[in-house]
């Protein structure tokens, strides 16, 4: 085998090969590696590598198989992790000056969970956006990570490294955090896999000050690979107050199990207020009629709560954050001064206007719940533009403001809030060439539900064959 088409395997295709005796997770490693060295510096996905970890890793999963063990979910999978997630004696910086050179003396437990499963950590992959605040892939620590279809364009954020990661081979797995589309997001701008669990079935630790709107989950270049990294991180956890005490299910083996005939499913272009390009408009619509072409019942929505959204999310957002005002007499010059002006405009607000605001939020929510008892899934665009240049906050031919860059990424964050599974799936590309996701929300709890039918949909538009320019 070609050792730069190793990087491309899925889970289930090293599994086969290692039980087969035909590749070793010492060669897999060494070739992953090998990869990242040769097109990281055209991309800029890894915050950084570790090459020690890998290997050690992979030379335990070796003797595994050379025993004839019972091989672990993951056993010589690799994986990388967000670098806002702490690993045990790896630098972690959270894409700030402020928090530059902290090595954690203790993993996340999802990075605990994956390396207990048998995953191989490459390295820490770049979030791009100082404390995740923003969607585009520029922070001032890791500078950009280019967007895989175009040197230069946006790859999305938070997980912007992971889903350039997945994107360019760099081995199957790829965790992600989604605080307001951080997951779905980079999948859609690179063009992979993005699932955002429903919230607290994945543990998230430190407890996210996001008001319980954080999701850990993964980003993949299949649906069969997340559904496999899932199970592996799901459940519950002593640390995370907030996760759910349902154990992880084999999402893997009941992905074919159900069909999309007869399922009823809501499609909205806009949510009843959001601007969205014609290009990234068209390519949607035309996925959607492949749910029809299963058998589903479609039918296009516009839903009530839809434009109560932007003013929620253009007060909760800044406000998140304005914990992190306590930096600025220090580090004002050295972040980023989108992030700076962000936190500065929520200054001024009130705890009685905080809390007058999360009721609004509250009901908002419970229409978002009450919406999806008619529905099996909704439908939307995951992001209503295509990549665009990385050292900017808006498309040139979108409105501008110094920080909202909201504007251009409202499907996501609703969902967020409601706690909903809710992935991207690659759906197309514009006339330019540039990937565009689909995004499939789910009701709370059904994460199989999404992941069936997102597997459904790649199997009726398959997208894996595409590989970018820049992973060549």
């Amino acid at each position: 085998m070609d050792t730069d088409e190793i990087g491309w395997l899925g889970v289930a295709e090293l599994g086969a090969l290692y039980r087969a005796r035909q590749l070793s997770p010492v060669e897999v490693a060494k070739a992953v590696l090998t990869r990242i060295e040769r097109i990281d510096p055209q991309v800029n996905a890894m915050m950084r590598v570790t090459p020690n970890h890998a290997l050690e890793a992979a030379r335990q999963s070796e003797a595994v198989f050379m025993r004839g063990d019972v091989p672990r979910l993951l056993e010589g999978i690799p994986v990388t992790i967000k670098d806002l997630q702490p690993t045990k004696g790896v630098q972690t910086d959270y894409a700030t000056a402020v928090m530059q050179g902290t090595i954690p003396d203790v993993d996340a437990p999802v990075v605990t969970r994956l390396l207990d499963a048998g995953g191989m950590m490459l390295g820490k992959t770049t979030s791009a956006a100082e404390w995740g605040w923003k969607g585009v892939s520029q922070a001032p620590v890791s500078g950009i990570t280019h967007n895989p279809w175009g040197k230069g364009l946006n790859a999305g954020a938070s997980s912007s490294g992971a889903g350039v990661a997945a994107a360019c081979g760099y081995g199957p797995l790829h965790q992600g955090g989604d605080g307001a589309g951080s997951i779905r997001m980079p999948a859609h701008f690179s063009g992979v896999y993005g699932l955002k669990p429903t919230y607290g079935r994945v543990p998230s630790w430190p407890v996210s000050n996001n008001d319980l709107a954080t999701h850990v989950g993964p980003l993949t270049r299949s649906v069969e690979d997340a559904s496999l990294m899932l199970q592996a991180i799901a459940g519950p956890h002593s640390w995370d107050f907030t996760s759910l005490e349902t154990p992880p299910q084999d999402y893997a083996g009941q992905l074919k199990s159900a069909s999309m005939k007869g399922k009823r499913i809501g499609f909205t272009r806009d949510l009843g207020h959001a601007r969205v390009d014609p290009d990234v408009a068209e390519a949607v619509a035309k996925a959607v009629t492949a749910f029809e072409e299963m058998g589903a019942h479609v039918e296009e929505v516009t839903p009530a709560w839809g434009p109560l959204g932007p003013e929620l999310v253009r007060f909760f957002w800044p406000a998140t954050f304005t914990a992190r005002l306590r930096y600025l007499p220090e580090f004002e010059s050295r972040m980023d001064p989108g992030f700076v002006a962000m936190i500065k405009s929520a200054a001024r607000w009130t705890v009685a206007e905080f809390m007058q605001m999360r009721e609004r939020r509250f009901a908002y929510i419970q229409a978002i719940h009450e919406f999806m008892q008619d529905y099996d899934f909704l439908l939307s665009p995951a992001v209503s533009v295509a990549a665009f240049p990385a050292d900017r906050l808006q498309p040139e031919h979108w409105p501008q403001d110094e920080w909202d860059w909201l504007m251009w990424a409202e499907f996501s964050y609703p969902f967020n809030w409601s706690g909903s599974p809710a992935a991207s799936v690659p759906c197309g590309f514009t006339p330019a060439g540039l990937p565009v996701g689909l995004q499939i929300v789910g009701r709370r709890f059904d994460d199989l539900g999404v992941l069936q039918a997102s597997a459904a949909f790649e199997a009726a538009r398959p997208w894996a064959l595409h590989r970018p320019p820049l992973a060549s």
